[in-house]
Order: C-alpha cells, then sequence, then structure tokens
C-alpha cells in the first residue's frame, strides 16, 4: 500500500514559519494587523464566543446524565489506563496550570479595583472579582475541553478511528470527505489554533519566570531574559518529550499537583484561614447564583461594561477554545477504559471545583491583605506588571521569599509538561492519528512552539499572545459546533 505524503504536517509547519518569520521581520505591522483583526472579532462576535461556549457546557451535561453515560470509552470490559489521581494531575497539568498560576493573585485583583460594572474597590466589587475569577476557570472552559476530549477518546477507543480531529467528522461526512481536503482542513486548523495557544500560554509562563527572578534579584525582567528562559525550557521539555507519555509528563504532572497542593495549603494557613473559607463557600454560592446570567451578559445598553466583557471572558473562551484541540486530545489520550459519564463528570467537574480553590486562597488572600492591611498590591502590579502579582502577595506573608523560589519552580514544570503535552499532542495531530509519535516529529514541534512564543513577545509582549489566541480560535470555533452533531448521531446508533 502507497504511504499517503504528510499533508497536516507540511501544511502547518510552512504556515507556522511564514507566520514567525513574518513576525521576526515586521513585529509593529504585525501587532497593529493582528490587534485590528481581533478587535473585529471581539466587538462583532463576542455573542458567538458565549453561545458557543454555553452550548457545549449544557451539551455534555446532558450527556452526562443521558443513557450514553453507560457507554464505556473502550472495549466492555476495559480497565481505566491510568489511576484517577493520576489521570486528574495530568489533565489538570496541560488544562490550565500556568494560567492559574499567573492569574490567581492578578485576575481578582484587577477586577476588585475595575469590575464589570459599578465603582471599585468596595465589598461589591471583591465579590463579583471572585465570582467572575470562578466562572472564567470553571465550568465553561472545561466543557470545551471536554467535548473535543469526549469526541476523541469515543471514536478512537469505541470505533477504532484514528486519534485525529478530522475522524469525529465521518456520520456527518462520510470516510471520502474526512481522508480528503475537508478533513485535512480541520486537522490543520485544529494545528494552528493548538500552536497559537499553547504558545500564548508558554509566552505567559516566561513572563512570569522573569517577573519572579526578577523581583527576587537584580536580573532585569526583559525580553532577553524571557528568551533565555524560553530556551532553557525549551530544551527541557523536548528532552522530557522524548521519555513518553508514561515517564515525564505523567511523573511531572504528580509534582505539579504537589507542588500547587503544597502552595495552596501554605497560603490558607499563613494568610486569613477563616476569611479564606468564607470566601470560598460565598463565592462557589455566588457563581452558581449568577452562571446562567453571566453565560448570555453582553451589556449593549453599556458600553463600558460590554468592553470589560470583550477584553476578559470573550477573550477567555476564545483562549479555551484555542486550547481545545491540545489539551482535548491530550485528555482523550489519557482516559481509556472510563465511562463518558465518568470522564464527563470528572474531567467538568473536579477541575472546576481545583481552580475554585485555587482563587479562593490566592486571591482571597490577595483581597485580605488589599483590603484590611492596605499594602498596595494593585500599585505594585500597575508598577511592575501582571506577572509579579503572585510575588508581591508572597513578600507580605512567612517564608515568602522560599515560597516564591517554590512557585517558580512550579511554573517552569507546567511550562514543561504543557509544552511537553503539546508536542506530543500535535505530533498525533500530524503522524495520522499515531498514538505514539516519533521523537523527530515531537523535536520539530518543539523548536515551532517555542519560536512562536519568542516572536509573539518580540512583537508585542502580552497583547501579542492575546491577540494570537483569539485569532486562532475563532475558526475552530465552528469546528468545535459541528463536532455537537457528529458526536450525537454516532451516539444515537448505538444499540440501547
Amino acid at each position: 500500500m502507497k504511504k499517503q505524503p504528510n499533508t497536516v504536517f507540511i501544511v502547518s509547519l510552512l504556515i507556522s514559519i511564514v507566520f514567525i518569520i513574518i513576525g521576526s521581520l515586521f513585529p509593529t505591522e504585525f501587532q497593529t494587523k493582528a490587534t485590528a483583526i481581533q478587535n473585529f472579532l471581539q466587538e462583532k462576535f463576542g455573542w458567538f464566543y458565549l453561545l458557543s461556549a454555553t452550548s457545549f457546557l449544557i451539551f455534555v451535561l446532558y450527556l452526562a446524565f443521558s443513557r450514553y453515560g453507560r457507554i464505556k470509552l473502550g472495549e466492555p470490559d476495559e480497565k481505566p489506563e491510568y489511576h484517577t489521581v493520576t489521570w486528574f494531575a495530568m489533565l489538570f497539568s496541560a488544562g490550565m496550570g500556568i494560567g492559574l498560576v499567573f492569574w490567581g493573585v492578578a485576575e481578582p485583583i484587577s477586577h476588585f479595583y475595575t469590575p464589570p460594572s459599578g465603582e471599585g474597590g468596595n465589598a461589591a466589587s471583591a465579590q463579583a472579582a471572585l465570582r467572575y475569577s470562578f466562572f472564567h476557570w470553571g465550568l465553561h472552559p472545561w466543557a470545551i475541553y471536554t467535548l473535543i476530549g469526549l469526541s476523541l477518546a469515543y471514536f478512537k477507543f469505541r470505533k477504532g478511528a484514528p486519534g485525529l480531529i478530522s475522524s469525529i467528522f465521518t456520520p456527518l461526512l462520510g470516510e471520502d470527505k474526512v481522508n480528503g481536503p475537508i478533513g485535512k482542513t480541520i486537522d490543520i486548523i485544529a494545528v494552528l489554533a493548538t500552536i497559537f495557544g499553547v504558545a500564548t500560554s508558554l509566552g505567559l509562563g516566561a513572563v512570569q519566570i522573569s517577573g519572579g527572578i526578577s523581583y527576587l534579584s537584580n536580573i532585569s525582567n526583559n525580553f532577553t531574559t524571557q528568551l533565555i528562559i524560553i530556551a532553557a525550557v525549551t530544551v527541557l521539555f523536548i528532552l522530557s518529550s522524548q521519555t513518553g507519555l508514561n515517564k515525564g509528563i505523567k511523573y511531572l504532572s504528580n509534582l505539579n499537583i504537589f507542588l500547587a497542593v503544597l502552595l495552596m495549603v501554605f497560603l490558607l494557613f499563613a494568610s486569613s484561614t477563616n476569611f479564606i473559607m468564607n470566601v470560598f463557600v460565598q463565592s462557589l454560592g455566588n457563581y452558581l447564583q449568577f452562571l446562567p446570567s453571566m453565560s448570555l451578559k453582553l451589556s449593549p445598553f453599556r458600553p463600558s461594561e460590554a468592553g470589560w466583557i470583550q477584553g476578559w471572558t470573550v477573550f477567555y473562551w476564545a483562549w479555551w477554545i484555542a486550547w481545545a484541540p491540545f489539551v482535548g486530545t491530550f485528555i482523550a489520550r489519557v482516559s481509556k477504559g472510563r465511562t463518558i459519564r465518568e470522564f464527563i463528570l470528572g474531567v467538568l467537574l473536579v477541575p472546576t471545583v481545583f481552580g475554585a480553590l485555587w482563587f479562593s486562597i490566592f486571591g482571597g488572600a490577595a483581597l485580605h491583605l488589599e483590603i484590611f492591611n492596605n499594602v498596595g498590591l494593585n500599585k505594585i502590579i500597575t508598577d511592575k506588571g501582571t506577572e509579579v502579582a503572585l510575588f508581591a502577595l508572597f513578600e507580605n506573608l512567612p517564608f515568602g521569599t522560599i515560597m516564591s523560589m517554590i512557585a517558580i519552580f512550579l511554573i517552569s514544570t507546567f511550562f514543561i509538561t504543557s509544552a511537553d503535552s503539546a508536542t506530543f499532542v500535535l505530533g498525533m495531530q500530524t503522524s495520522h492519528g499515531r498514538l505514539n509519535p516519533s521523537s523527530i516529529t515531537k523535536f520539530i514541534w518543539g523548536i515551532v512552539i517555542a519560536a512562536a512564543a519568542a516572536i509573539l513577545l518580540y512583537s508585542g509582549g502580552l497583547e501579542a499572545l492575546q491577540t494570537a489566541s483569539i485569532i486562532a480560535a475563532f475558526p475552530f470555533a465552528f469546528v468545535l459546533i459541528f463536532m455537537m452533531f457528529a458526536l450525537q448521531k454516532a451516539l444515537s446508533e448505538e444499540k440501547k
């Protein structure tokens, strides 16, 4: 049988190289054009992002409690490939580890002083700050991951299809179209969304590591420092990727969870424990109470509030959609042997509760210091950048320097596992769906991701990173919408 040319790999690689060249040669022009596209998408299609994300959440909850929930992702008697704790650790480390560490303090403080509506710096804005932090990192983003992860796992382990996103659309398109230009286009869109989505978070990781090192020493927090960090971590995650799924990613994911829980427990008892737990309980109640209205809120009659929603909620939904092909593929790969109900409830609820605890502890501790001790965290963030928020918090607590060093190490390991997982997924998506892609393929994608992150930082810092996510996510949102119909059609054909 004649071997098919790897069109997805070749086209995706060429587009990525062109982007890197343009970004390096014309950074200002690239940033200007990209920002114009971003503003257009956020302003004109915010409604589309909100409706899409809410539809994904409703759909996966329906599947979890439907008769399809008993279906096994694999053979009927198959056992899960990974222990439950390891499974949670791996999906969480790939899903949003770097983002939680970066925004755990910065986002609640930002919302506290600049809420979506009303005056900032008061009790109402503090409640809104944590409610929206829960919202942006809760059920909606994990529903996006759940949809694509479940679809891939079902078709791969239940139907024996290739581990490609295009294979999900066989019930709608037929095998000929899935194996033809339409299917290749779907896979190329997924690969490009993965590259830009992962590059965004890796850029954020490099910025925060650089900010932490600068905050604790005399080393400058500039592009040169960030580039050195990207280069160093790239070497580490490429080395890790060569060890395979059951070594590097598995061990580092378990280490990530251990360090993250260590920081959470320390901060819970080093700060005002009773205040934080009260914040958690109340904020969880507020989140659940306002979830329906926040899910569809665009404030067309209040331009300033609409701008806030576009800048935060719409951006986040686009960011999660950009990450979806990467995280979804990785979650699917490590979820063989679980039922649909177990998969959905595990992927949807456990990380949501963990994220709520994270923001309650880190955001709650920061708000307690800001409100009752007036330490000026917001001024520090304004003067030195969002990336120093976590370290400014630790500076006001016992053993702050030690905790800051642990945090820098945690960000680095999250950095490595995210990039390691991404090269694994990109290798799968550009190797005809192979569950164990070749080392050279993973190496090539590791270099491309690192170069993309570096170019995005060079051309405009955090704004360029965010812009790339918004743009890359838009076409993939349509892929996710049709994915719901394809999965529902396939499930409806299952024997009762």
